[in-house]
Protein backbone atom coordinates (compact mmCIF):
# COMPACT_ATOMS: atom_id res chain seq x y z
CA UNK A 1 0.00 0.00 0.00
CA UNK A 2 1.30 3.53 -0.78
CA UNK A 3 -0.51 5.80 2.06
CA UNK A 4 1.64 8.62 0.65
CA UNK A 5 0.35 8.90 -2.61
CA UNK A 6 -3.22 7.94 -1.40
CA UNK A 7 -3.00 11.10 0.89
CA UNK A 8 -1.85 13.38 -2.24
CA UNK A 9 -4.19 11.74 -4.43
CA UNK A 10 -7.16 12.82 -1.93
CA UNK A 11 -5.53 15.91 -2.09
CA UNK A 12 -5.77 16.61 -5.52
CA UNK A 13 -8.98 15.33 -5.72
CA UNK A 14 -10.10 18.02 -3.23
CA UNK A 15 -8.41 20.77 -5.14
CA UNK A 16 -10.44 19.66 -8.11
CA UNK A 17 -13.26 20.67 -6.07
CA UNK A 18 -14.60 17.09 -5.23
CA UNK A 19 -16.43 16.67 -2.13
CA UNK A 20 -15.91 13.60 -0.38
CA UNK A 21 -13.33 11.23 -1.63
CA UNK A 22 -12.17 7.66 -0.42
CA UNK A 23 -10.70 4.66 -1.12
CA UNK A 24 -12.26 0.93 -1.07
CA UNK A 25 -10.31 -2.23 -2.03
CA UNK A 26 -11.75 -3.67 -5.23
CA UNK A 27 -13.78 -6.62 -3.63
CA UNK A 28 -17.10 -8.21 -4.72
CA UNK A 29 -19.22 -5.53 -3.78
CA UNK A 30 -21.50 -6.55 -0.28
CA UNK A 31 -24.46 -5.76 -1.42
CA UNK A 32 -24.45 -8.00 -4.57
CA UNK A 33 -26.64 -10.58 -3.24
CA UNK A 34 -28.74 -8.20 -2.33
CA UNK A 35 -29.14 -6.98 -5.72
CA UNK A 36 -29.72 -10.18 -7.36
CA UNK A 37 -33.29 -10.48 -5.05
CA UNK A 38 -33.76 -7.32 -6.42
CA UNK A 39 -33.64 -8.39 -9.96
CA UNK A 40 -35.24 -11.31 -9.38
CA UNK A 41 -38.10 -10.03 -7.72
CA UNK A 42 -38.54 -7.86 -10.97
CA UNK A 43 -37.91 -4.46 -9.16
CA UNK A 44 -36.46 -3.39 -11.99
CA UNK A 45 -39.53 -2.92 -13.59
CA UNK A 46 -38.21 -2.35 -17.42
CA UNK A 47 -34.84 -1.60 -17.26
CA UNK A 48 -33.25 -4.36 -18.93
CA UNK A 49 -29.97 -3.44 -19.33
CA UNK A 50 -29.72 -4.35 -15.33
CA UNK A 51 -30.28 -7.97 -16.22
CA UNK A 52 -28.08 -8.01 -18.95
CA UNK A 53 -25.23 -6.58 -16.81
CA UNK A 54 -25.82 -8.28 -13.33
CA UNK A 55 -22.97 -10.76 -13.34
CA UNK A 56 -20.50 -7.48 -14.07
CA UNK A 57 -21.91 -6.10 -11.14
CA UNK A 58 -20.48 -8.88 -8.71
CA UNK A 59 -16.76 -7.60 -9.42
CA UNK A 60 -15.23 -4.50 -10.05
CA UNK A 61 -12.63 -6.58 -12.35
CA UNK A 62 -15.03 -6.96 -14.74
CA UNK A 63 -15.00 -3.26 -15.83
CA UNK A 64 -11.23 -2.99 -15.11
CA UNK A 65 -9.28 -5.94 -15.54
CA UNK A 66 -6.47 -6.04 -12.98
CA UNK A 67 -8.28 -3.08 -10.74
CA UNK A 68 -6.88 -2.97 -6.87
CA UNK A 69 -8.42 -0.08 -5.88
CA UNK A 70 -11.87 2.05 -6.16
CA UNK A 71 -11.18 5.46 -5.35
CA UNK A 72 -14.86 6.71 -4.64
CA UNK A 73 -15.51 10.96 -5.09
CA UNK A 74 -19.13 12.94 -5.01
CA UNK A 75 -19.78 16.61 -5.66
CA UNK A 76 -22.58 17.95 -3.68
CA UNK A 77 -25.55 19.19 -5.78
CA UNK A 78 -28.72 21.97 -5.77
CA UNK A 79 -28.49 24.84 -3.75
CA UNK A 80 -30.05 23.49 -0.59
CA UNK A 81 -33.48 25.28 -1.01
CA UNK A 82 -36.31 24.22 0.89
CA UNK A 83 -39.37 22.23 -0.77
CA UNK A 84 -41.44 24.26 -2.47
CA UNK A 85 -44.56 25.35 -2.05
CA UNK A 86 -47.49 25.44 -4.28
CA UNK A 87 -46.22 26.29 -7.76
CA UNK A 88 -48.10 27.89 -11.04
CA UNK A 89 -50.94 25.95 -13.18
CA UNK A 90 -48.67 25.11 -16.11
CA UNK A 91 -45.06 24.67 -13.94
CA UNK A 92 -43.00 21.52 -13.46
CA UNK A 93 -40.29 20.05 -11.35
CA UNK A 94 -37.38 18.56 -12.07
CA UNK A 95 -35.27 16.78 -10.04
CA UNK A 96 -32.19 18.65 -8.70
CA UNK A 97 -29.30 16.70 -10.15
CA UNK A 98 -30.64 17.62 -13.71
CA UNK A 99 -31.31 21.25 -13.11
CA UNK A 100 -27.78 21.94 -14.35
CA UNK A 101 -25.40 20.73 -16.49
CA UNK A 102 -25.05 16.80 -17.85
CA UNK A 103 -23.56 15.32 -13.94
CA UNK A 104 -22.28 12.84 -16.00
CA UNK A 105 -19.60 15.06 -18.13
CA UNK A 106 -18.90 17.19 -15.31
CA UNK A 107 -17.98 14.15 -13.28
CA UNK A 108 -15.61 12.53 -16.44
CA UNK A 109 -14.13 15.66 -16.22
CA UNK A 110 -12.57 15.52 -13.37
CA UNK A 111 -12.21 12.12 -13.13
CA UNK A 112 -10.26 12.38 -16.04
CA UNK A 113 -8.30 14.86 -14.71
CA UNK A 114 -7.63 12.98 -11.60
CA UNK A 115 -6.47 9.92 -13.36
CA UNK A 116 -4.18 12.18 -15.66
CA UNK A 117 -2.52 13.57 -12.45
CA UNK A 118 -2.03 9.79 -11.18
CA UNK A 119 -0.34 8.65 -14.23
CA UNK A 120 2.51 11.48 -14.04
CA UNK A 121 2.83 10.43 -10.37
CA UNK A 122 2.81 6.28 -11.64
CA UNK A 123 3.34 6.25 -15.48
CA UNK A 124 2.50 2.54 -15.91
CA UNK A 125 -1.05 2.93 -14.10
CA UNK A 126 -3.99 1.87 -15.57
CA UNK A 127 -7.50 3.28 -14.84
CA UNK A 128 -11.15 3.99 -15.75
CA UNK A 129 -13.60 6.79 -14.81
CA UNK A 130 -17.26 6.09 -14.46
CA UNK A 131 -19.82 8.12 -13.79
CA UNK A 132 -23.30 5.99 -13.41
CA UNK A 133 -21.70 4.59 -17.10
CA UNK A 134 -20.63 1.11 -16.09
CA UNK A 135 -21.63 -1.89 -14.33
CA UNK A 136 -20.72 -0.75 -10.80
CA UNK A 137 -22.53 -0.91 -7.61
CA UNK A 138 -21.30 2.96 -6.63
CA UNK A 139 -23.26 2.97 -3.64
CA UNK A 140 -21.82 -0.03 -1.88
CA UNK A 141 -18.37 1.18 -2.84
CA UNK A 142 -18.89 4.92 -1.40
CA UNK A 143 -19.95 2.95 2.07
CA UNK A 144 -16.66 1.20 1.82
CA UNK A 145 -14.89 3.88 1.39
CA UNK A 146 -16.17 5.96 4.47
CA UNK A 147 -18.51 7.83 2.51
CA UNK A 148 -21.26 7.40 3.91
CA UNK A 149 -24.58 4.68 4.99
CA UNK A 150 -26.99 3.42 2.36
CA UNK A 151 -30.62 5.23 3.92
CA UNK A 152 -33.86 3.59 4.17
CA UNK A 153 -34.67 5.23 0.54
CA UNK A 154 -31.49 3.79 -0.62
CA UNK A 155 -30.00 6.75 -0.57
CA UNK A 156 -26.21 7.00 -0.14
CA UNK A 157 -26.15 9.76 3.29
CA UNK A 158 -23.22 11.61 5.51
CA UNK A 159 -24.08 12.95 8.30
CA UNK A 160 -23.24 16.54 7.12
CA UNK A 161 -23.44 16.08 3.70
CA UNK A 162 -26.51 14.73 3.53
CA UNK A 163 -28.07 12.69 0.27
CA UNK A 164 -27.75 15.33 -2.44
CA UNK A 165 -24.52 14.16 -3.79
CA UNK A 166 -23.11 12.65 -7.44
CA UNK A 167 -20.96 9.83 -7.21
CA UNK A 168 -18.09 9.08 -9.67
CA UNK A 169 -15.30 6.27 -9.60
CA UNK A 170 -11.77 5.68 -10.73
CA UNK A 171 -11.09 2.16 -11.23
CA UNK A 172 -7.14 2.14 -10.79
CA UNK A 173 -4.63 -1.08 -11.28
CA UNK A 174 -2.50 -0.41 -8.13
CA UNK A 175 -3.31 -0.90 -4.22
CA UNK A 176 -4.00 2.39 -2.48
CA UNK A 177 -4.63 2.46 1.31
CA UNK A 178 -8.41 2.08 1.56
CA UNK A 179 -10.38 3.89 4.05
CA UNK A 180 -12.03 2.90 6.93
CA UNK A 181 -15.45 1.77 5.58
CA UNK A 182 -19.08 3.22 6.98
CA UNK A 183 -20.66 0.68 9.32
CA UNK A 184 -23.54 2.59 10.86
CA UNK A 185 -26.63 3.36 10.10
CA UNK A 186 -27.56 6.71 11.40
CA UNK A 187 -31.16 6.16 9.81
CA UNK A 188 -32.77 5.19 13.26
CA UNK A 189 -36.60 4.64 13.65
CA UNK A 190 -37.05 7.37 11.15
CA UNK A 191 -39.52 6.62 7.71
CA UNK A 192 -40.51 9.81 6.67
CA UNK A 193 -39.18 8.90 2.95
CA UNK A 194 -41.35 6.06 3.17
CA UNK A 195 -44.10 7.05 4.39
CA UNK A 196 -44.04 10.26 2.25
CA UNK A 197 -43.59 8.68 -1.26
CA UNK A 198 -46.42 9.39 -3.36
CA UNK A 199 -46.66 6.00 -4.81
CA UNK A 200 -45.67 3.69 -2.45
CA UNK A 201 -42.79 2.93 -4.04
CA UNK A 202 -40.89 1.19 -1.36
CA UNK A 203 -41.83 -2.34 -0.77
CA UNK A 204 -40.48 -1.80 3.24
CA UNK A 205 -37.01 -0.04 4.22
CA UNK A 206 -34.01 -0.24 1.90
CA UNK A 207 -36.47 -1.52 -0.81
CA UNK A 208 -37.47 0.67 -3.63
CA UNK A 209 -39.85 -0.88 -6.54
CA UNK A 210 -38.89 0.64 -9.67
CA UNK A 211 -42.28 -0.27 -11.16
CA UNK A 212 -43.99 2.40 -8.36
CA UNK A 213 -41.29 4.88 -8.99
CA UNK A 214 -42.05 8.58 -10.24
CA UNK A 215 -38.75 8.58 -11.27
CA UNK A 216 -38.30 5.48 -13.56
CA UNK A 217 -41.67 6.44 -14.82
CA UNK A 218 -41.09 9.85 -15.65
CA UNK A 219 -37.33 9.35 -16.89
CA UNK A 220 -36.29 5.27 -17.80
CA UNK A 221 -39.81 4.48 -18.90
CA UNK A 222 -40.22 4.47 -23.03
CA UNK A 223 -43.33 4.80 -23.79
CA UNK A 224 -46.58 5.65 -22.49
CA UNK A 225 -47.48 5.87 -18.38
CA UNK A 226 -49.62 3.10 -17.37
CA UNK A 227 -53.08 4.44 -15.72
CA UNK A 228 -52.77 3.73 -12.40
CA UNK A 229 -49.47 5.95 -12.15
CA UNK A 230 -50.69 8.63 -15.71
CA UNK A 231 -52.14 10.83 -12.74
CA UNK A 232 -49.94 10.31 -10.27
CA UNK A 233 -46.86 12.24 -11.40
CA UNK A 234 -47.92 15.43 -9.24
CA UNK A 235 -45.12 18.42 -10.10
CA UNK A 236 -42.32 15.97 -10.92
CA UNK A 237 -41.70 16.02 -15.02
CA UNK A 238 -38.45 14.42 -14.50
CA UNK A 239 -37.38 12.40 -11.75
CA UNK A 240 -38.72 12.75 -8.02
CA UNK A 241 -36.96 14.39 -5.04
CA UNK A 242 -39.51 13.68 -2.29
CA UNK A 243 -38.00 11.00 -0.81
CA UNK A 244 -34.94 13.25 -0.18
CA UNK A 245 -36.45 16.31 0.40
CA UNK A 246 -37.78 14.63 3.91
CA UNK A 247 -34.95 13.46 4.90
CA UNK A 248 -33.72 14.98 8.56
CA UNK A 249 -30.24 14.78 7.18
CA UNK A 250 -30.51 16.75 4.64
CA UNK A 251 -32.43 19.79 7.09
CA UNK A 252 -28.31 21.28 7.05
CA UNK A 253 -26.93 20.17 4.57
CA UNK A 254 -24.98 22.42 2.23
CA UNK A 255 -25.55 23.48 -1.41
CA UNK A 256 -23.31 22.08 -3.73
CA UNK A 257 -20.29 24.40 -4.68
CA UNK A 258 -19.71 22.73 -8.17
CA UNK A 259 -20.78 25.81 -10.63
CA UNK A 260 -21.31 23.72 -13.46
CA UNK A 261 -24.64 21.33 -11.39
CA UNK A 262 -26.02 25.03 -10.53
CA UNK A 263 -29.39 24.87 -11.34
CA UNK A 264 -30.54 26.67 -14.38
CA UNK A 265 -33.55 29.01 -14.32
CA UNK A 266 -35.35 27.12 -17.39
CA UNK A 267 -34.39 23.51 -15.80
CA UNK A 268 -35.98 24.65 -11.97
CA UNK A 269 -39.36 25.41 -12.48
CA UNK A 270 -40.04 24.83 -16.43
CA UNK A 271 -43.08 26.19 -18.32
CA UNK A 272 -45.01 22.51 -19.28
CA UNK A 273 -46.83 25.14 -21.59
CA UNK A 274 -44.24 26.71 -23.11
CA UNK A 275 -42.31 22.87 -23.90
CA UNK A 276 -46.11 21.69 -25.28
CA UNK A 277 -45.45 24.68 -27.95
CA UNK A 278 -41.76 24.58 -28.26
CA UNK A 279 -40.26 23.49 -31.95
CA UNK A 280 -39.50 19.90 -31.52
CA UNK A 281 -35.98 20.99 -33.10
CA UNK A 282 -35.56 23.41 -30.83
CA UNK A 283 -36.56 21.45 -27.76
CA UNK A 284 -34.16 18.71 -28.70
CA UNK A 285 -31.52 21.46 -28.95
CA UNK A 286 -32.38 22.79 -25.43
CA UNK A 287 -31.60 19.10 -23.76
CA UNK A 288 -28.06 19.32 -25.17
CA UNK A 289 -25.39 18.49 -22.16
CA UNK A 290 -28.07 18.28 -19.47
CA UNK A 291 -29.07 15.18 -18.05
CA UNK A 292 -32.87 15.47 -18.87
CA UNK A 293 -31.67 14.08 -22.38
CA UNK A 294 -32.07 11.16 -21.18
CA UNK A 295 -35.98 10.78 -21.17
CA UNK A 296 -35.83 12.64 -24.62
CA UNK A 297 -38.26 15.26 -25.60
CA UNK A 298 -40.62 11.74 -26.36
CA UNK A 299 -40.68 11.51 -22.67
CA UNK A 300 -40.49 14.94 -21.31
CA UNK A 301 -43.78 16.15 -23.37
CA UNK A 302 -45.59 13.01 -22.25
CA UNK A 303 -44.93 13.85 -18.88
CA UNK A 304 -45.62 17.46 -18.76
CA UNK A 305 -49.17 16.58 -20.64
CA UNK A 306 -49.93 14.06 -17.87
CA UNK A 307 -49.53 16.92 -15.18
CA UNK A 308 -51.50 19.49 -17.16
CA UNK A 309 -54.11 16.92 -17.51
CA UNK A 310 -54.39 16.01 -14.04
CA UNK A 311 -54.25 19.38 -13.16
CA UNK A 312 -57.16 19.90 -15.52
CA UNK A 313 -55.30 23.17 -17.32
CA UNK A 314 -57.69 24.55 -19.28
CA UNK A 315 -54.83 26.69 -20.66
CA UNK A 316 -53.55 23.88 -22.46
CA UNK A 317 -56.31 22.57 -24.65
CA UNK A 318 -54.94 24.42 -27.85
CA UNK A 319 -51.35 23.16 -27.63
CA UNK A 320 -52.60 19.39 -26.63
CA UNK A 321 -54.85 19.75 -29.52
CA UNK A 322 -52.25 20.33 -32.18
CA UNK A 323 -50.14 17.64 -29.98
CA UNK A 324 -52.40 15.40 -31.72
CA UNK A 325 -51.12 15.69 -34.90
CA UNK A 326 -47.30 15.25 -33.48
CA UNK A 327 -44.73 12.87 -35.14
CA UNK A 328 -44.39 11.27 -31.99
CA UNK A 329 -46.69 8.55 -31.13
CA UNK A 330 -46.13 8.49 -27.31
CA UNK A 331 -46.92 12.29 -27.13
CA UNK A 332 -49.53 11.93 -29.27
CA UNK A 333 -51.27 9.15 -26.55
CA UNK A 334 -50.97 11.31 -23.69
CA UNK A 335 -51.83 14.56 -25.18
CA UNK A 336 -55.23 12.55 -25.40
CA UNK A 337 -55.10 11.58 -22.06
CA UNK A 338 -54.94 15.02 -20.77
CA UNK A 339 -57.65 16.39 -22.85
CA UNK A 340 -59.66 13.49 -21.55
CA UNK A 341 -58.92 14.62 -18.19
CA UNK A 342 -59.56 18.09 -18.81
CA UNK A 343 -62.62 17.67 -19.96
CA UNK A 344 -63.91 20.96 -21.03
CA UNK A 345 -66.14 21.26 -24.55
CA UNK A 346 -63.30 22.04 -26.06
CA UNK A 347 -61.42 19.55 -25.11
CA UNK A 348 -63.90 16.83 -25.72
CA UNK A 349 -64.44 19.11 -29.85
CA UNK A 350 -60.78 18.21 -30.34
CA UNK A 351 -61.22 14.64 -29.73
CA UNK A 352 -63.98 14.39 -31.46
CA UNK A 353 -62.14 16.51 -34.35
CA UNK A 354 -59.48 13.87 -34.03
CA UNK A 355 -61.49 10.39 -33.46
CA UNK A 356 -60.86 8.87 -37.08
CA UNK A 357 -57.35 9.38 -36.86
CA UNK A 358 -55.00 7.79 -39.04
CA UNK A 359 -52.52 5.94 -36.38
CA UNK A 360 -54.32 3.01 -34.41
CA UNK A 361 -52.80 3.53 -31.46
CA UNK A 362 -53.66 7.23 -31.09
CA UNK A 363 -57.04 6.33 -32.22
CA UNK A 364 -57.40 3.64 -29.40
CA UNK A 365 -55.88 6.23 -26.91
CA UNK A 366 -58.79 9.19 -28.66
CA UNK A 367 -61.65 6.60 -28.31
CA UNK A 368 -60.71 5.65 -24.43
CA UNK A 369 -60.54 9.71 -23.61
CA UNK A 370 -63.57 10.02 -25.18
CA UNK A 371 -65.12 7.40 -23.37
CA UNK A 372 -64.56 8.94 -20.10
CA UNK A 373 -66.11 11.96 -21.47
CA UNK A 374 -69.31 10.70 -22.86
Amino acid sequence: MNAELTQRLKTEARRLGFDQVGVAPAVAPPGYPRFQEWLAKGSAAGMGYLERHAEARSHPDHVLDGVRSVVMVSFVYGKGDPPPGPIAPTTGRVARYARGEDYHQVLWRRLESLLAWLQAECPTVRGRAISDTAPLLERDFAQLAGMGWIGKNTMLIDRRLGSYTLLGALLVDIELEPDEPHVTNHCGTCTRCLQACPTDAFAGPYQLDARRCLSYWTIEHKGPIANEFAGQLGDWVFGCDICQEVCPWNRKAPPGKESALAPRPEWTDPDLLEWLTRPPAEFTRSLKGTALSRAKRSGLLRNAALILGTRRATAAVPALTALLNDTDGVIRSSAAWALGRIGTVEAFEALKAHANHSDPVTREAIAHALTGLL
